[in-house]
């Protein structure tokens, strides 16, 4: 089954690679700068090189063999917490230590053109074409060694899950197209419920599929991410409607309101420990070349607007974006971090709380999915980026690679959703490789 899948997913990036030639790519686009120059605090951004057809330049999934693994730092080990999954995308940590894994992929769009079946072959020569699982696994450590023991299937029959959050007896569940709530009871290891649909969420075509929730601090309201339905508005404004950004739902009231507007593609949530500041990674947009633009993590300020479609990284005017906005753009700021250029950065956690070695523990991790846009490639990692006084203070450091293999040309596997176990190590699910990685410090269990 798993060898089937991937030759079907080589025979896809043949076909891709096949039709970006057809289209004038056979002298393909290149980038000019390194990645670090797209990353920081102030990043370059070169003038746009949009091309006649984007660059398409993907990594064929072969998954881990034997005892592969990714390489960790030094001073860093990692190893297997669960394996044979099935798509595992997101984690979330309960408080007893179980860790809940979102088992999910894209449920499909409804909007059939050229540039669409080309993105699904894209998708699916990287690993996200398959039908998703729609279930959400618990794993539980019961011997304390550092590997999942015990493995149930914790809630099924959802609808492409992503963000879990736990506030009292409630599980709440971000389904693709709708946010759900579950009663929980502490230690319990399945949910039949069938669940309280509290609110719709943008869905239909669903370019980005998936819906992120964090809690806030005091418990009352969930923080929800909505990313765009295209890459800069091709289909319109009109499918854009309450997309591209991150929303405030109150519990008690049932209401939904935009909370940060602008944000192409949020993904991570998390709270910045000593300032309490709301943080997200984003995926900026693609197709103006292999240096344009930098993913980034940034701050939210309420009532914000960061630009996208018609800016990016502040003012800079995307001029495919038709009519312009001149009165938007004046109103766009800038993020805070760039994390380089066609990263796919998704997942992030702060590692204030980890038991890591302490040159880690004063920062945030991000999980880099990796890029399809680039040449040559960028991602493929999990790094670290250094905070002081609860801003980013520093380049930023690999804490996970080998992800995408020596050749360049395949990938074992990708990084995706990240959390801090109940020890304190660093989780880590990677998507094409159905693994969930631990990495503790060098003498931590």
């Amino acid at each position: 089954m798993k060898h089937s899948r991937l030759w079907l997913l080589g025979g896809a990036a043949a076909i891709v690679a096949l039709t970006a030639g057809c289209y004038g790519l056979l002298e393909p686009e290149q980038a000019t700068l390194p990645v670090a120059a797209g990353t920081g605090t102030h990043p370059v951004l070169p003038p746009p090189n949009k091309t006649f057809m984007p660059t398409v330049n993907i990594a064929t999934p072969i998954g881990w063999k034997g005892a592969e693994a990714p390489r960790a730092a030094a001073g860093l080990v990692v190893r297997a917490y669960a394996s044979g999954l099935d798509h595992p995308r997101w984690l979330y940590k309960l408080p007893n230590g179980d860790v809940l894994v979102a088992e999910s992929n894209s449920p499909g769009t409804d909007i059939q053109t050229f540039k669409n079946w080309v993105a699904g072959l894209i998708m699916g020569a990287v690993g996200a074409g398959e039908k998703s699982p729609n279930r959400i696994t618990l794993l539980r450590d019961t011997d304390g060694d550092g590997v999942a023991d015990q493995r149930t299937v914790f809630l099924d029959h959802l609808y492409s899950p992503f963000g879990m959050a736990l506030i009292g007896d409630g599980l709440y569940v971000a389904n693709a197209n709708a946010l759900m709530r579950f009663p929980y009871h502490d230690g319990q290891t399945r949910i039949d419920d069938p669940g309280t649909r509290l609110i719709d969420l943008p869905a239909g075509y669903n370019h980005h599929w998936t819906k992120n929730i964090l809690a806030s601090p005091d418990g009352t309201a969930l923080y929800v991410t909505v990313g765009s339905n295209s890459n800069v508005a091709e289909q319109g404004m009109a499918v854009e409607e309450g997309r591209a950004r991150i929303d405030r739902y109150d519990i008690a009231g049932g209401t939904l309101r935009p909370f940060a507007t602008g944000l192409r593609n949020p993904n991570g949530l998390a709270w910045e420990p000593q300032t309490g500041a709301l943080w997200t990674a984003v995926n900026e947009r693609d197709e103006i070349g292999s240096d344009l633009v930098p993913d980034y993590i940034t701050a939210v300020r309420e009532g914000a607007f960061y630009g996208w479609p018609y800016s990016y990284y502040g003012q800079h005017v995307d001029v495919r974006v038709q009519p312009p906005r001149p009165n938007l753009v004046a109103q766009a700021i800038a993020p805070d971090y760039a994390l380089g250029p066609h990263t796919a950065s998704l997942g992030i956690a702060f590692s204030y709380a980890s038991s890591l070695p302490d040159a880690w523990r004063h920062g945030l991790f991000v999980a880099q999915h990796g890029s399809w846009n680039r040449r040559p490639k960028s991602g493929y990692r999990v790094i670290y980026v250094p905070f002081t006084d609860g801003r980013p203070s520093g380049p930023p450091q690999d804490v996970l690679t080998g992800f995408l293999a020596d050749d360049q040309k395949h990938v074992h596997g990708r990084p995706v959703g990240l959390a801090l176990d109940g020890k304190g190590a660093l989780l880590v699910a990677d998507d094409v490789g159905d693994t969930i990685w631990r990495v503790t410090g060098a003498a931590t269990p």
